[in-house]
C-alpha cells in the first residue's frame, strides 16, 4: 500500500497520475479477482475494509496533488482520470462516492486556476487595445464583428460604408473570452453524473466569479494606471455600457448550453450588470480627477503681474489654452451619457472657479493694482462668454461669489 501515498513528482504531468492510478486498479483488481476465484482466501468485509482504508490515503493524496497544480489542463485531465478510475471501481463493486465528492472540491480548484489564466487574458487584452471605434469598412467586416459580438443599432446600420461601431476592439474579445471560460467551466462538469439544473448552477457562479472577481480587478487596476487619459476613459465608460448591454446574452448563452430555463426558482442569475456599473463608476470619477488635475496644471501657469499699471487688454494666454484645452476635452465628451457629460462639465467648471477665487485670496498675496485686477476680470469675462464650453452641458458659470469678490477687490 505504500504506493498510495507516493508522492514524488506525480503531480507534475498526466502521465505521472496514470500510473498511480493503474497501479491501484491492478491491485484491487486482483483482490476481487482472489475473493471471487478462491474460497476463503479473503473475505468481502476484508477487501471492504481495504478499500476504504485505501480510498482515505488516495483521497488526501489527491487533495494534496491537486492543491499544487496551477495548470487548468493538468487539473482537467486528472478530473478525467479520477472518474475513470472510480467508474472502474465501482464496476468491481467498490463504493466511491467519496471520489465524485472530492471532485467538487477539485473543480473548486480548477475555477481557481481558471480564473488566473483568464486574468492574464483580460490584462492583454486591455493591454493591447486602442481604445478608438472600431472601423469597418465593408459589409463583410461589419457582420464579422456582429458574429463575434451581439451588438444591433438600427442608425449605425442605415450609415454606408465605411462606419465606425461605438465600442473598442477589447468588447468583442472580451466578449468571446467569457464564452470561452463558459466553455472551459463546462469541461469540468461533463461525466460527474450531475443534473443539468446543477451544471447550470455550476456554470453561473463560475461565470459570476469570473465578472464579478478577475474581470472587474482587471478594469479596477486598467482605470487607475497612469497612461490612461481622459480619451480612453470616455472609451472605457462606452465599452462597459455595451458589455453591460450584453449579459443577457451570456445567461442565454448558459441556458442554451445546460437547457434549464432562467426562470428556474433556483437559477442564479448572472452578476455581470453590477461589474460594468462598478467600473462604470470608477472611470467617471476618474474623468473628474484627471479633468482637475489637468486644470491645475493650466492654473500653475498663470503668472499674474498683480502690480501692473494696466491690463493687456485680452485674456491671459495661460487661460486661452485652458479654454481650447476643454473645447477639445468636452468634445470628446459628447459620446458620454448626458448626465456624466453634464457632470464632468459642472465638475471642471466648478474646480476652476474655486482656483480662480483661491489666487485672489492668497494669504501671501499682499496687494494688487487695478491693472491687474482689470486683467484677472478680463479672463473671467473670457470664461464666462466662451461659446465652446457653454454648449455641452449648458453648465459654464463662474460664481456670482468669485465676481462680487473681483468687484470688491476693483473699489
Amino acid at each position: 500500500m505504500g504506493l498510495i501515498t507516493l508522492l514524488r513528482g506525480i503531480h507534475e504531468t498526466v502521465e505521472g497520475y496514470r500510473r498511480y492510478f493503474n497501479q491501484i486498479v491492478g491491485f484491487f483488481v486482483v483482490e476481487d479477482h482472489i475473493l471471487h476465484a478462491t474460497r476463503g482466501l479473503v473475505t468481502r468485509a476484508f477487501t471492504d475494509e481495504l478499500w476504504n482504508m485505501a480510498l482515505s490515503k488516495i483521497i488526501a493524496v489527491l487533495r494534496t496533488l491537486s492543491s499544487y497544480c496551477d495548470d487548468p489542463d493538468l487539473v482537467l485531465e486528472l478530473k478525467n482520470l479520477i472518474v475513470i478510475f472510480a467508474d472502474t471501481l465501482q464496476g468491481y463493486g467498490f463504493p466511491v462516492n467519496r471520489l465524485f465528492d472530492l471532485l467538487f472540491e477539485i473543480r473548486d480548484q480548477y475555477n481557481e486556476t481558471l480564473l488566473k489564466k483568464w486574468a492574464l487574458v483580460f490584462r492583454e487584452i486591455f493591454e493591447l487595445d486602442n481604445y478608438s471605434p472600431i472601423p469597418v469598412e465593408t459589409e463583410e467586416e461589419y457582420k464579422q464583428v456582429i458574429s463575434r459580438f451581439p451588438f444591433h443599432d438600427a442608425e449605425i446600420e442605415k450609415q454606408d460604408f465605411p462606419k465606425k461601431l461605438p465600442m473598442s476592439q477589447s468588447v468583442p474579445q472580451i466578449y468571446t473570452q467569457v464564452k470561452e471560460f463558459i466553455y472551459a467551466s463546462l469541461k469540468f462538469s461533463e461525466s460527474l453524473h450531475r443534473s443539468s439544473t446543477e451544471i447550470d448552477d455550476m456554470l453561473r457562479k463560475s461565470t459570476n466569479l469570473l465578472l464579478t472577481r478577475t474581470l472587474s480587478g482587471c478594469l479596477q487596476n486598467l482605470i487607475k494606471k497612469p497612461h490612461i487619459g481622459l480619451t480612453e476613459l470616455v472609451q472605457i465608460i462606452i465599452n462597459t455600457t455595451h458589455l453591460e448591454q450584453a449579459c443577457r446574452y451570456l445567461e442565454e448563452f448558459i441556458t442554451n448550453i445546460t437547457n434549464v430555463s432562467p426562470e428556474t426558482v433556483h437559477t442564479t442569475r448572472l452578476y455581470g450588470l453590477s461589474t460594468f456599473k462598478d467600473a462604470r463608476h470608477a472611470a467617471e470619477g476618474e474623468i473628474y480627477t484627471k479633468l482637475n488635475q489637468k486644470i491645475d496644471e493650466f492654473i500653475q501657469l498663470a503668472d499674474y503681474e498683480w502690480g501692473m499699471a494696466e491690463s493687456d487688454g485680452r485674456a491671459s494666454g495661460y487661460l486661452m489654452d485652458l479654454i481650447n484645452f476643454l473645447r477639445s476635452t468636452f468634445q470628446v465628451f459628447t459620446h458620454l451619457p448626458g448626465k456624466v457629460a453634464q457632470t464632468a462639465c459642472m465638475s471642471a467648471c466648478k474646480h476652476l472657479s474655486t482656483s480662480l477665487m483661491q489666487m485672489l485670496l492668497d494669504t501671501e498675496l499682499k496687494q494688487i493694482s487695478m491693472g491687474a485686477i482689470q486683467q484677472f476680470n478680463l479672463d473671467v469675462i473670457q470664461c464666462e462668454c466662451d461659446d465652446c464650453i457653454q454648449s455641452p452641458a449648458k453648465c459654464w458659470q463662474i460664481s456670482t461669489d468669485m465676481l462680487k469678490s473681483i468687484s470688491h477687490f476693483g473699489k
